[in-house]
């Protein structure tokens, strides 16, 4: 990997880290401000939003092969959380101020600020044990939290979504709706990011198994 990929790459996931852990801590200041957790989204959904369709630069990433990760599973983390943030939650009010909303949006900025130094100091070759640990092993419990809330507010958007006939004009040239879609989509999202997840099961042994062996190499120089 070239120098100026390098600094591209930790310069990307440093700017991602930051600003998902500025939206963490604007969700916790309106909690505290407003006494209620339900306030997450609006004060920081558009940031979330931002940098969360900014992440389709990752998909690109894998696509023209500067990181290792293939272009499929970013599509496919990125095109669900995408469509969820922007399609579903940003048009529909009624889901905005869910209690679930807002542990979703919290397990999604705890997640990422794991993930995203993860990967920045591992582009350097200088990644802490402790942080691969906690990379590979706080999924288990983050990862579902946000994937129950996701479905959950899917579920609850469907009456709006009939009763609006939600994207309409875009969903004419197909024999479905956007309803029918998200119907698909509530019935096949829990399969697609279980296969998601159990790739990070797979790759936690090996992962935490490399960085130990690493950090105890580095310790003895």
């Amino acid at each position: 990997m070239s120098p100026f990929v390098k600094f591209y790459l930790f310069s990307y996931n440093f700017l991602q880290a930051s600003a998902w852990a500025i939206s963490l801590l604007i969700i916790l200041n309106s909690f505290l401000s407003n006494k209620t957790i339900i306030s997450a989204y609006a004060s920081a959904g558009f940031l979330i939003s931002l940098f969360q369709t900014a992440a389709v630069l990752e998909v690109l990433h894998g696509a023209i092969g500067i990181v290792p990760s293939g272009f499929l599973s970013p599509l496919m983390q990125w095109s669900g959380r995408t469509h969820f943030i922007l399609a579903i939650v940003g048009q529909i009010k009624e889901v905005q101020d869910s209690p679930w909303l807002s542990i979703t949006l919290v397990a999604w900025c705890i997640g990422e600020m794991i993930r995203y130094p993860h990967y920045a100091f591992t582009c350097l070759g200088r990644c802490p044990y402790w942080l691969t640990y906690l990379r590979y092993t706080g999924f288990i419990v983050i990862y579902p939290t946000g994937l129950v809330g996701e479905l959950l507010i899917m579920y609850k958007a469907l009456p709006y979504v009939k009763e609006r006939n939600l994207y309409a004009n875009f969903f004419s040239v197909f024999p479905f709706s956007y309803y029918d879609f998200l119907w698909a989509v509530l019935l096949v999202y829990p399969f697609l990011w279980l296969k998601l997840y159990l790739q990070l099961f797979k790759q936690r042994k090996s992962k935490l198994g490399k960085s130990k062996k690493l950090h105890g190499k580095r310790k003895r120089m």
